[in-house]
């Protein structure tokens, strides 16, 4: 859905290596995660907000539009426990 919106990039990363011997927080505590739950991180990458915004506010009307279908789009994980945000890269 997001490539088809234009999206640069899109990576979706299970979390492999939840106790590296050099971080004092792991995503298991950052997350208070149960030992039976999996910790995966989500991108994408727009060539610029605007763009990000405008694909979102597509994607949000064609869900819409898939519901009045009855259509109603399963989420794969908790909403409550997922965090959006907006990055701008500083090293490449």
């Amino acid at each position: 859905m997001f490539t088809k919106l234009g999206a640069i990039d899109y990576k979706e990363c299970r979390l492999t290596d939840a106790t590296p011997k050099y971080a004092e927080l792991t995503f298991p505590k950052l997350m208070k995660a149960k030992p039976s739950e999996e910790i995966w991180f989500s991108y994408v990458v727009y060539k610029s907000k605007k763009h990000r915004d405008a694909a979102n506010k597509q994607m949000m009307r064609d869900m819409g539009e898939w519901e009045k279908k009855g259509k109603k789009m399963e989420m794969p994980f908790k909403m409550n426990r997922m965090a959006v945000g907006g990055f701008e890269a500083i090293v490449e």
